[in-house]
């Protein structure tokens, strides 16, 4: 591993890698120049070293693992009600950390915590999700038509201000 912070640019002429592919499939790069590029011209950002598990003052390392509360919207074709309600059901016996499902004949919502080291890990997994238990759970052949992944706080924030699911909805599968 590079002793180079993430987000910091590396002196003209030199590289800045994060010692690989970096946890995105990338190099570290970010389009338009890393942050703190728009110093005066020939301003250069001095490189600090850091040994490996230090961290920043009021930073969390990228590798651990965050929440993200999750809602993923599903629609299509008109399927019978009971077994909608059996194919989530049983997702949720074969993944309990599904928090809850609504439904109706052609769509539903699914709403879960998902622990991810960051939001585009959180996303694909949600993404994956109804596709990859289609056919073990007996899931309707719909598509997804929306996905909503927050953090922890932001979660929290909309709960107290009044916004979002309430907290004593029950959990389980359930009609709308």
């Amino acid at each position: 591993m590079s002793g180079v912070r993430p987000g910091t640019a590396a002196p003209r002429g030199g590289t800045a890698a994060r010692g690989g592919a970096g946890a995105r499939g990338g190099t570290g790069a970010r389009p338009g120049g890393a942050r703190g590029a728009n110093r005066a011209g020939g301003e250069e950002r001095a490189l600090t070293s850091v040994a490996a598990g230090d961290r920043f003052h009021g930073e969390e390392p990228e590798h651990t693992p965050r929440l993200w509360h999750v809602t993923l919207s599903v629609s299509g074709a008109r399927a019978p009600l009971t077994e909608v309600r059996r194919a989530l059901e049983q997702l949720a016996h074969d993944h309990p950390f599904l928090l809850t499902s609504r439904y109706a004949d052609d769509h539903a919502e699914i709403r879960y915590w998902e622990e991810a080291r960051d939001l585009h890990d959180a996303a694909a997994v949600a993404l994956r999700l109804w596709g990859e238990h289609r056919q073990t759970a007996g899931l309707p052949p719909w598509e997804i038509v929306g996905l909503e992944v927050i953090d922890r706080a932001t979660y929290h924030q909309r709960i107290a201000a009044g916004y979002g699911p309430a907290p004593a909805t029950p959990v389980g599968v359930h009609p709308f």
